[in-house]
């Protein structure tokens, strides 16, 4: 009797540590999948939606129009009754506001809410003496000191009074030099600018 008490109380105890064990994990799952959604919430102030972006209309009571839908390469995403209506260059607050004007010609005082579910076109490309290098995914305006650290850092060999910016603007190659240093030292903090979706930064 007292050996099948001692099994019982055996098991128990290992019924309670698996449970446990699968708590925790279950918790560090809904923990991870909050964090990524997190990482992906573009901030409605300052965020501006580009291609490849995907977003999140609601319009209240009017389930055939709440979808969720790609921004395409030209700028445009595709929605029933107004068919096509352009996103890109527009924060999420304005674009309400223009898929707003435009419902209002069929449905009476639309409630509209627009959500970058991704945000996939805010990209710059880091390379050169940098540890991490590659293409970053930016969910809010990012300067160039806020980026290096980003990309882990200079190396030892890094030239960080001569980090190149090239940017397209208006189908002209644009490029900027930036010293690091000088900024870091307040020297010049005009030169640390805000990164553009496209940015190539270069690190000799």
């Amino acid at each position: 009797m007292r050996k099948l008490l001692s099994i019982v109380s055996v098991g128990t105890f290992l019924l309670l540590i698996m449970v446990s064990v699968v708590c925790s994990q279950a918790d560090k799952e809904f923990l991870s999948g909050r964090e990524g959604q997190a990482e992906i919430a573009a901030d409605n102030d300052q965020y501006v939606i580009g291609p490849e972006d995907v977003l999140y209309i609601h319009v209240w009571k009017e389930e055939a129009l709440t979808k969720t839908v790609p921004v395409r390469m030209d700028g445009m995403i595709s929605l029933p009754l107004i068919q096509e209506v352009k996103a890109a260059g527009l924060t999420p607050l304005q674009f309400k506001e223009v898929l707003t004007r435009k419902l209002k010609e069929f449905i009476e005082n639309p409630i509209v809410s627009v959500t970058v579910t991704e945000a996939n076109s805010y990209k710059v490309f880091v390379t050169g003496l940098v540890k991490n290098p590659g293409v970053y995914r930016l969910r809010s305006e990012t300067t160039v000191i806020q980026l290096i650290p980003m990309a882990g850092g200079f190396t030892d060999w890094a030239n960080q009074k001569k980090i190149l910016i090239v940017r397209k603007e208006d189908g002209r190659e644009k490029r900027i030099t930036v010293n690091f240093k000088r900024i870091v030292a307040g020297k010049d903090p005009g030169s640390n600018i805000i990164l553009k979706a496209g940015d190539t930064i270069i690190i000799p």
